[in-house]
């Protein structure tokens, strides 16, 4: 993915206030790809309605020709297999229009959100990867404040990712999100690692 501006991603655990900080980046004039929101999308294209139908049949849709998210999430669970299928699909797809984007803007760098950077092994495909950090009691109670869940329910989740610890490990900029009441000290941290970017 390299080549011309820097493309960045941005990632951190469920919880850690990823898409808030996201945000502050959005404030200083950087072009965000939400790319969950994005990947969703990509069920619409007809290309890939016709190879979803054709995988799991017409039912994978709904009547107004949405995807039936609900009967997605059934078929891919507990499937190795069908989970692999959609991701060969939507990856690609997904990776090929986010340079068509990054290519359009005129910032000097670009960020990529996801909460599966490591997971997914896509770090290479960046300049740069920052990740948003938060300790665990932060992040738990922040999911059941959101998502109205238990905390068992929150610590399922969290098994699905790689440690926080080993993330921050590897990632070339660390922003930490503890509380969310010190917008100051979040956009200081934000603030440097901008400087460093625009003048890479």
């Amino acid at each position: 993915m390299r080549g011309g501006r820097l493309k960045i991603a941005i990632t951190g655990n469920i919880g850690s206030g990823k898409s808030y900080v996201s945000s502050l980046f959005k404030e200083l004039d950087i072009p965000v790809f939400d790319s969950d929101r994005e990947a969703k999308r990509l069920y619409d294209r007809p290309e890939i309605k016709r190879l979803m139908v054709n995988r799991f049949g017409p039912d994978i849709y709904c009547e107004d020709g949405t995807l039936d998210r609900g009967m997605m999430a059934s078929k891919v669970f507990s499937d190795t297999c069908a989970l692999g299928y959609v991701e060969s699909v939507l990856y690609p797809a997904l990776n090929a229009y986010f340079i068509d984007w990054a290519d359009q803007q005129e910032s000097p760098y670009v960020l990529y959100e996801s909460a599966l950077i490591f997971e997914k092994h896509l770090e290479t495909m960046f300049d740069a990867v920052i990740v948003v950090a938060a300790s665990e009691e932060v992040r738990i109670r922040r999911v059941m404040t959101r998502d109205r869940c238990t905390e068992d329910q929150v610590r399922a989740r969290m098994a699905l990712q790689l440690p926080q610890s080993e993330k921050v490990t590897k990632a070339d900029f660390v922003i930490v999100h503890e509380a969310d009441d010190e917008d100051e000290v979040l956009k200081e941290q934000i603030q440097r690692i901008h400087s460093e970017l625009i003048n890479r």
